[in-house]
């Protein structure tokens, strides 16, 4: 596929920049090699590679999911803007 100008306007506008006339065909050069470059890659055969998130095999360190309350009230509730009886107090939104 070959870039032009009439292109670079319409990929401008639908990207909202601002091209100037004499930026035009810089580019037009520009993209036309960008597409060139995955033509290259897409020749490459991937089809015996594994799809892949990393390159390297790593497994996270997982923690036992239980239901705790924190076990520190008093740090929790230190920047609440009004607090009772160890629950936060809010504004009544709805009568």
């Amino acid at each position: 596929m070959t870039i032009d100008k009439d292109t670079v306007t319409r990929i401008a506008s639908l990207a909202r920049i601002k091209v100037r006339e004499e930026e035009k065909e810089a580019w037009a050069k520009e993209l036309d090699g960008i597409l060139g470059w995955i033509d290259q890659l897409n020749e490459v055969d991937t089809g015996h590679v594994a799809p892949l998130t990393s390159v390297v095999e790593t497994a996270l360190p997982m923690r036992d999911d239980r239901i705790t309350d924190g076990h520190c009230p008093n740090e929790i509730l230190a920047n609440a803007p009004a607090q009772a009886a160890g629950f936060f107090v809010v504004p009544k939104v709805v009568e």
